[in-house]
């Protein structure tokens, strides 16, 4: 049977049957994890052994987590039920819902909580999602209520028989908004990233196929809260695709943890949260922090030890803080007798092992990790450094094209290209879930999430200095600054005095200008005065002239 190949999470490829109109083939097993919960679970299990997947093919197990009262299994419940005891060492919901994956036979483990009351489609609804690809997790349909009355358990048989679950309980206005919000946004999730997708993983009904959810390690039973939280992220790492399904209802009887006070929960989370979960940039806002769960898994190859060490100064220097780097290496073979210290062979490699192996965060490894559930992992020969914002630009890059792979060129040399190399690890995972004979992973990755070739110089990527390590101690940040601001303020102290000699030469040439002004002010008043002068004298003239003329009209000459 050919695995079909999802691209990032649009299972839209996929093309599940009607309700009631196929015929399954998996076996489920229903793990209900329960603690005091006897009478939402009696309703839990009338439901089950109401369902229309074939009963030959549905087996529950039912794993009593240290109620005060022990947990009894009652009359209306499916023919294949069991319940166990969550075994000593531990306690809590994962602790329990893995003691039931330990016991689960099924091809599919579907975990159901015991306050869930499903409707009749509820099992055949997300199995015949599993049938058609054997890496997606199905996550059901929750409707709330507040549970005050309570139908019997063979109420709950009658409506289900008679396709009237609707009127099983009063719908509550609480709703998970915020998931529904997610879902709706993303075109039913299809259009969704990973870590989009592994947010609405709510695991108060979910199924997953039983080899995947095994392959990588079950449940964290370290956690009792935030369990689905964490576990969401191990699958999409694993490859997984999210598949929520509208006609996989169930009622949830009263309301959850998390919706009765969210801050108190919320305060209690962050922390497992943030050292397990890397999406969570937020969380992970503490300067120089490690974390259990690296945000990037780095990878050099032993080399040379200058060119070995520039790569991984210049990796752990990054302005990603949680990056945790593998130095490969022949380790256990270097010769432990007597040599001589400054001809030895392996002296390169016995430097870089002096360098490195008290630092926590450089493991020393023959071989690159497997099964890291870090989000990204990148590969980078010795001899080529990043600058500090190389890796946050690439995995920024990555993720806004929704890519699997990005591969840096760095140089050509009579065997081949030289390149670094960005993973993103849910590419990897699925490249590896679909793969058939004869595919090559890359072209695995390119139809799955796509894959980009770039030019590594123009990502940040240089060879090492030629004299590495320096010989003299880096400058400091502080002193960087400074040293930056000085040459400004230099900058700015010329730029003003030759504005204040601008502003000088004006004032003079308007001084000049206002005493030019002045003797021209002076000018024109004498002008006009000696206007005014003469337009008196002229006028005493004319007058003058006048009367003479009066005065001979008067007594002419004889």
């Amino acid at each position: 049977m050919t695995v079909p190949r999802i691209r990032g999470n649009d299972f839209g490829v996929l093309d599940p049957p009607e309700l009631g109109a196929w015929e399954p083939e998996l076996a489920v097993t229903v793990v209900i994890p329960a603690h005091d919960r006897q009478e939402t679970l009696d309703l839990t299990l009338a439901a089950l052994s109401a369902q229309s997947y074939p009963a030959h093919l549905l087996d529950v197990i039912v794993v009593d987590d240290g109620s005060a009262t022990p947990i009894r299994l009652p009359a209306l419940a499916p023919g294949g039920t069991k319940l166990i005891s969550s075994p000593p060492g531990g306690w809590g919901r994962a602790w329990a819902v893995q003691a039931g994956l330990d016991a689960a036979a099924g091809d599919v483990v579907l975990v159901l909580d015991a306050d869930m009351v499903p409707h009749r489609r509820h099992v055949e609804a997300q199995l015949r999602w599993h049938h058609l690809a054997p890496y997606v997790v199905v996550l059901g349909w929750i409707d709330f209520t507040s549970g005050a009355e309570p139908p019997a358990p063979e109420q709950v048989v009658q409506a289900l028989e008679a396709g009237a679950e609707d009127g099983l309980f009063p719908l509550s206005p609480h709703r998970h908004d915020w998931a529904e919000q997610i879902i709706h946004d993303h075109d039913g999730l299809r259009t969704a990233s990973g870590a989009t997708a592994a947010r609405v993983h709510v695991g108060a009904t979910a199924s997953y196929p039983a080899a995947l959810l095994r392959s990588i390690g079950g449940l964290d039973t370290s956690l009792v809260l935030a369990e689905d939280t964490e576990l969401g992220y191990r699958l999409v790492q694993a490859g997984a695709v999210f598949v929520p399904d509208p006609q996989a209802r169930a009622w949830h009887v009263g309301l959850p943890t998390a919706m009765r006070d969210v801050a108190a929960l919320k305060r209690y989370n962050d922390p497992y949260v943030a050292d397990r979960v890397p999406y969570r940039r937020y969380l992970r806002r503490d300067p120089g922090r490690q974390w259990l769960v690296p945000y990037v898994e780095a990878v050099v190859p032993a080399g040379g030890y200058e060119d070995t060490r520039a790569t991984a100064d210049a990796l752990l220097a990054s302005s990603i803080p949680d990056v945790r780097l593998t130095l490969t290496g022949p380790w256990p073979a270097l010769p432990t007798g007597r040599r001589s210290p400054l001809r030895d062979p392996d002296l390169d490699l016995r430097l870089l092992k002096a360098t490195f192996e008290h630092d926590p965060r450089v493991p020393l490894a023959t071989e690159p990790p497997t099964g890291t559930t870090a989000p990204f992992r990148l590969t980078v020969p010795p001899g080529w450094t990043l600058s500090p914002g190389t890796l946050e630009r690439l995995i920024a890059h990555l993720d806004e094209h929704d890519l699997g792979s990005l591969c840096l060129a760095l140089d050509e040399t009579p065997q081949g290209v030289v390149a670094a190399r960005l993973d993103r690890t849910a590419a990897l995972s699925r490249a590896a879930l679909v793969a058939a004979p004869g595919d090559h992973p890359d072209d695995l990755i390119d139809a799955l999430y796509g894959l980009e070739w770039a030019d590594g110089a123009s990502w940040g990527l240089r060879r090492r200095p030629d004299v590495y390590p320096p010989r003299r101690p880096p400058v400091a940040e502080l002193a960087l600054l400074t040293a930056r601001h000085e040459k400004e303020l230099t900058l700015h102290r010329k730029r003003v005095a030759a504005l204040r000699a601008e502003i000088a030469q004006l004032r003079r040439e308007a001084a000049k200008n206002g005493r030019d002004a002045s003797r021209w002010r002076d000018k024109a008043e004498s002008w006009r005065r000696e206007a005014v002068r003469l337009a008196r004298e002229q006028d005493r003239t004319v007058l003058k002239r006048a009367v003479r003329r009066v005065r001979d009209l008067a007594f002419p000459a004889h």
